[in-house]
């Protein structure tokens, strides 16, 4: 596709503090930021050198503007962030000047700037100053203004914005117009993601199976799966916590997203597992039409369910490819064994949780995940392989549960399975049968009704 960069002028800001710095997170994302040379990103980092606990100086005492530089990014120190605002304005100008990397801004300030007895301390790091506190920062600042009251010169400065968007507007529309003119085939994909709707259609990429193909795993199956829809979801990106040999989560016919090199679709988050569902949110919510995707093994999720927990919060439609999902796994062992992430996840609120079997399953959590644009969905895939059962298939996994086995009258036992363990389910039921027990077996994809897709996690 031409370059439409130059239709998007405009910067991703980020304003952080101390503890983010402190988070592990912040270093796994500014990492990779600086890798791919992301000259649009602008973080602010307001200095004020404070904690819940008190003074940084008791726990974190690194020099942050030298990691940041050694992490790739354009640095910069603005001395006293209380009152020079031009100093301000002229270091946001400097970072949109450089265009090959990432920019920090390291603002010194000083918390609860003007307060008497409370400036610099940890008392207004997360409570009110207090009605006579507040008092004396009026007094000690000489402010005017009564509560809630807003002088006009605010008022002013916010209104001429608006102006100043408009003419902005105006010269983009211009812009995307002629682009439109030039390059009518690439403008209405363009469009087609900005409108955040899915391509008429894209669900019969989809393909389907019988008991007469051979099984695969699941894992395999997921990547038949992405490699199928890449053509047609043009929003489609993602990639895996340097497991993409294992998740098997390539799109065969792009290359990787790096520096110089956007216009791909292949993310290569390394070992980053935190960082990268962070990353996977800020794609989800920037509202471009991208369908962020990322993998790592099952057991992983324990390094990143902080942002998976957020995705659900945020209603962010991120495709979350989690294989190796139970304890056949191979050689690994215990530490890479899942047991409770399954039950987990369903208990999560707003995370839809699947665990296919087989390629219809497999094709159906596609399906649902795609669909859901306010929704996260986690798939667990399996590393071995399992049969095509006969009635899987992707209606059924749209239903969050369905009859897959037996279900004439009223069984005496029901036995529900998900995955790998639903070809076990249903040997069990048959060896029942034969005994004269009447069963009805079940293939679960997810709980209760209660969502606008019928589905809900369960707990």
């Amino acid at each position: 596709m031409p370059s439409c960069c130059c239709y998007y002028p405009s910067c991703s800001y980020c304003i952080l503090g101390d503890g983010c710095m402190m988070e592990g997170i912040s270093n796994e994302a500014c990492s990779l930021a600086g890798h791919w040379g992301l000259g649009k990103l602008i973080a602010l980092y307001d200095d004020n050198r404070i904690s819940i606990d008190g003074h940084t100086e008791i726990s974190f005492t690194e020099d942050v503007a030298a990691r940041f530089e050694a992490l790739g990014w354009h640095v910069q120190h603005v001395q006293d962030g209380n009152t020079d605002f031009d100093g301000l304005r002229k270091a946001i100008a400097n970072a949109k000047a450089v265009t090959d990397k990432p920019s920090l801004i390291k603002v010194s300030t000083l918390i609860g700037y003007g307060s008497p007895n409370k400036a610099d301390t940890h008392d207004v790091h997360g409570a009110p100053l207090g009605p006579e506190e507040t008092a004396a920062t009026r007094e000690n600042l000489k402010w005017p203004y009564g509560e809630f009251e807003v002088p006009q010169e605010v008022y002013d400065v916010m209104r001429s914005a608006v102006s100043k968007g408009a003419t902005a507007e105006e010269g983009w529309k211009a812009t995307l117009a002629a682009y439109k003119s030039k390059y009518p085939k690439e403008a209405e994909e363009l469009e087609g993601l900005l409108s955040m709707k899915l391509p008429e259609g894209w669900e019969k990429a989809l393909p389907t199976y019988t008991p007469e193909d051979k099984g695969l795993a699941t894992r395999q199956y997921s990547q038949i799966m992405l490699n199928a829809l890449a053509p047609v979801l043009p929003g489609l990106i993602g990639g895996s916590a340097d497991l993409a040999p294992s998740n098997l989560t390539l799109m065969k016919m792009f290359g990787d997203f790096q520096k110089g090199s956007y216009a791909e679709r292949n993310l290569r988050f390394g070992v980053r597992e935190h960082g990268m569902g962070a990353i996977v949110n800020g794609i989800g919510r920037h509202n471009s039409g991208l369908i962020p995707y990322c993998a790592t093994f099952y057991i992983f999720t324990d390094y990143m369910r902080a942002a998976m927990r957020m995705s659900a919060l945020s209603e962010v439609g991120a495709i979350y490819v989690m294989t190796h999902d139970s304890i056949g796994l191979g050689e690994d062992g215990p530490t890479h064994q899942p047991v409770e992430h399954l039950a987990s996840f369903r208990a999560m609120p707003n995370m839809l949780m699947v665990r296919p079997c087989g390629g219809n399953e497999t094709a159906g959590a596609y399906k649902v995940a795609v669909a859901n644009r306010n929704r996260p969905t986690t798939i667990a895939l399996s590393r071995q392989g399992m049969p095509n059962l006969e009635g899987c298939s992707i209606e059924g996994v749209e239903k969050g549960a369905y009859v897959i086995h037996g279900g004439e009258g009223t069984p005496d036992v029901i036995i529900i399975g998900t995955g790998s363990e639903l070809p076990l389910a249903i040997d069990a039921a048959k060896k029942l049968e034969a005994d004269g027990t009447k069963v009805g077996c079940v293939a679960l994809q997810s709980g209760w009704k209660g969502s606008s897709s019928g589905l809900c996690g369960m707990a």
